[in-house]
């Protein structure tokens, strides 16, 4: 069998006997062989493994299908649809407009190009969307870190125009996120947890707030891209230098909070009207920003195409269509110097669009693809800049608008496109006049709401203090340094986390309690008597870390039994703590098999010296002799080499610890075949004739788990309101059976006696295997005694 060939390649390289033999079913003596189906437990091969990989043309299919999910609901669109899409799709509409030329001057980009950006993502996301509600577009995280790699760019490379720089890294990222998602291999974000996204988002908002501060006042001379902190520190000394621009972007954002402020109170005031009430507070950037373009043109219209004669200032001229479409520029110049920030730009790519896709499938009741998501935006990524677009991802304040409007499908993208597209065409004049400070507001305003809240943290404490201190570390380095080292330190810390959590886990040593099912009157009125069907045996931790009762102590289910259980993946980084606490239970509960190993003190190792000279040796150790380990591996997955060799060793020395006995090692909840196929490698599951004396192991009657073949289902109730009165009684016939009928099998191999369903099927066999061998010592230890008085 090729599964026997490669399992003896392994045995070899571990230097362990295994004996093959024991391929052959085991019958139980007490078994009838015509009602009991034999099943004999087949390993698993590298074959079988590869041959699921194995490409084949409906797969193909399958896959490109997966490519474009509108192919399932495109052909369902209706006229009801329609409308909700239309409504989402313009709203999102009005909110953009002002939202994508703001985050353009974050990125150090006319603000032409957060347009651009806008209408990229909006026109192609649907194509390849898994999610109805997220939009793809600027963001204010992303566009500030564009904005910093322009300028460290332009620090060593000043001939590189801005717009050129944030072009190339759009399609390299985009190219990048593209490759990942095609490849399925989407799982990758699940390498960034909660807690990172968080603490990211939390630092990113503050840093970006702390930025437009300036802005909104009218203080020049300020670095808006140095430290938080120093930003704060020269923000406030600037103080004396404000302008009229503080009474727009003051007045402006103040306006922005009291309209949502008194929709929310209205909501709740006025029920019937929720809807209303949501679009005006939806709609509210677009009002303030129409109110100061109408202040800023009674103010300035004087101006004549001068923005710099303007009493405040005010956006500018900004080109009318798609001026700046073409094929980005990418030479070796621009990748060397876009390089060491590419792994920052994908990973927010990464984590903002999926973190908020996520969300809102879990609040919408839809479940999103990874892969499919990454594909989305590295396509709009790669193809948005031969329209002018930069780096652009899933936006939280536009999707939770676009969700609340209610969306009905991703094609509600194609209407917000529209409405970017007729403001890129008709609104460029009016543009002009926008006051910066309101764009400040705008930008304070929306990244307000990614500042994650008290209570939230607070939450975040009471399920993972350690991950309360990460969060802070997060938003602490972001302040004092930068977004980039943020992020890097949230990840980084995140993942020692984990491996602090591995390499550092603890075992749980089981007892068992008796466990009886009823109410607490029942017991308080002493009608259980402890015979009842309900009884049932449970296995605990001994030391209750579990949050168990502590005044209920566990017991041994037999001497000389001692059950482990893996409380996470029994891997190389864990082996050793696992292995080392395993021994100390089973040699502090059971004694050696010999007393007085040593004839001579010279022949005792230097870690048991014994008694001092002159004492005599303990020989009163009741204790009993360590008979059989049980390992509960519900919680193992996987095992590698060298945790199979761990359990090797420490096999091989409790045996030697409870010699002249073998100790029989059980399995229990095992959840892989390939785990199974390690340990049977390894000389686990079965009896070994070289570990247990052949005349013993003759005697030995194993104990398996049985399951029916022959299920029979109840039939369903007919009506809810008049349930089937026989279907009900089967059920409850059904509840009492207690034996089998039909044909029986083994829930495991037969070939594979110690491999257990679960801790309780484990117990029994270990018990039946100990009670067995001690009658065979007995009757051992009589024919010796008989023949010694014939001797005599």
């Amino acid at each position: 069998m090729a599964g026997n060939s490669a399992g003896r390649s392994v045995a070899k390289v571990l230097g362990i006997n295994v004996d093959y033999r024991k391929e052959e079913p085991l019958h139980s003596s007490g078994a009838s062989v015509s009602s009991v189906e034999t099943y004999v437990e087949k390993e698993p091969t590298a074959s079988e493994y590869l041959s699921q990989f194995k490409p084949s043309a409906s797969a193909f299919k399958r896959y490109l299908k997966s490519l474009f999910p509108f192919w399932d609901w495109i052909f369902h669109y209706n006229a009801t649809w329609l409308l909700g899409d239309v409504i989402a799709g313009v709203t999102v509409g009005f909110v953009v407009i002002p939202q994508g030329m703001a985050y353009a001057l974050l990125a150090k980009l006319p603000p032409e190009y957060g347009l651009y950006t806008s209408f990229v993502g909006f026109l192609l996301y649907w194509a390849f969307a898994t999610s109805k509600d997220i939009t793809i577009g600027t963001v204010a995280v992303m566009s500030t870190i564009v904005g910093n790699i322009v300028i460290r760019v332009q620090e060593t490379n000043p001939d590189i125009p801005a717009e050129t720089i944030a072009r190339a890294l759009a399609v390299i990222a985009g190219a990048v996120l593209l490759f990942i998602g095609l490849t399925r291999f989407g799982r990758i974000v699940e390498l960034i947890p909660l807690v990172a996204i968080t603490s990211f988002m939390t630092g990113a908002a503050i840093s970006i707030g702390a930025g437009q501060v300036p802005g909104l006042m009218g203080i020049t001379g300020v670095n808006t891209r140095g430290a938080t902190y120093l930003v704060i520190i020269d923000t406030l000394k600037g103080l004396p230098r404000t302008k009229l621009d503080a009474a727009i972007g003051l007045s402006a954002l103040t306006m922005l909070y009291g309209v949502r402020i008194f929709c929310s109170w209205m909501t709740k005031k006025q029920p019937q009207r929720k809807k209303l009430w949501f679009f005006i507070s939806t709609l509210r950037m677009a009002f303030v920003i129409l109110l100061y373009i109408l202040i800023s043109w009674l103010a300035n219209r004087h101006v004549k195409g001068d923005a710099k004669k303007a009493k405040f200032k005010i956006l500018g001229k900004v080109p009318r269509g798609f001026q700046h479409a073409g094929a980005p520029t990418i030479n070796k110049e621009i990748l060397t110097a876009i390089a060491p920030d590419l792994p920052v730009t994908i990973i927010v790519l990464i984590l903002e669009h999926i973190a908020i896709s996520k969300s809102f499938g879990r609040i919408n009741n839809y479940v999103i693809n990874p892969s499919q998501e990454l594909v989305a935006v590295g396509f709009t990524n790669l193809i948005g800049p031969f329209l002018g677009a930069y780096p652009a991802t899933g936006s939280f304040s536009r999707t939770a608008i676009k969700s609340k409007a209610g969306v009905r499908t991703p094609l509600a993208g194609i209407f917000t496109a529209v409405i970017v597209l007729l403001a890129l065409y008709a609104l460029t004049a009016v543009f002009f006049y926008i006051p910066s400070a309101g764009l400040s507001a705008v930008i304070i305003h929306a990244v307000g709401d990614l500042i994650t809240p008290p209570n939230v943290v607070y939450q975040f404490w009471e399920t993972s203090p350690l991950e309360v201190i990460i969060f802070f570390a997060g938003v602490f380095v972001t302040v004092f340094t930068n977004i980039e080292n943020g992020i890097y330190v949230t990840i980084a810390a995140s993942f020692a986390l984990l491996l602090w959590r591995q390499l550092f886990t603890h075992g749980a040593v089981l007892g068992k309690v008796r466990i009886y099912r009823a109410t607490p009157d029942t017991i308080a009125n002493k009608e259980y008597d402890g015979s009842a069907p309900s009884v049932r045996e449970a296995y605990l931790p001994i030391n209750h870390k579990d949050g168990s009762n502590p005044l209920i102590e566990p017991e041994s289910p037999y001497p000389g039994i001692v059950i482990f259980r893996f409380t996470e993946a029994f891997s190389y980084l864990n082996q050793q703590g696992y292995m080392d606490e395993l021994v100390a239970q089973a040699q502090h509960v059971a004694r050696p098999g010999t007393l007085d190993r040593y004839s001579k003190l010279g022949d005792r190792p230097w870690n048991d010296p014994g008694p001092r000279r002159g004492q005599q040796i303990n020989t009163d150790d009741h204790r009993p002799v360590l008979r059989a380990i049980i390992l509960d591996f519900s919680a193992v997955n996987h095992m590698d080499v060298t945790s199979v060799q761990g359990l090797i060793d420490v096999r091989n020395q409790l045996d030697r610890y409870a010699h002249p006995e073998p100790v029989e090692w059980h399995f229990a909840s095992i959840n892989s075949r390939w785990t199974k196929r390690a340990l049977t490698t390894a000389g686990f599951g079965y009896i070994d004739s070289e570990r247990f004396n052949a005349r013993r192991s003759q005697h030995w009657n194993p104990v398996y788990s049985f399951a029916s073949l022959d299920v029979s289902k109840p039939a369903p109730a007919r009506d809810p309101k008049h349930p089937d009165v026989e279907a009900a009684d089967q059920i409850g016939q059904t509840g009492r059976q207690t034996g089998f009928a039909g044909k029986v099998s083994t829930v495991h191999g037969q070939n594979r006696p110690f491999f257990h369903v679960d801790v309780q099927a484990a117990v029994e066999s270990a018990i039946a295997g100990a009670e067995g061998r001690l009658a065979v010592v007995g009757s051992e230890t009589t024919s010796e005694e008989g023949a010694r008085g014939k001797t005599e």
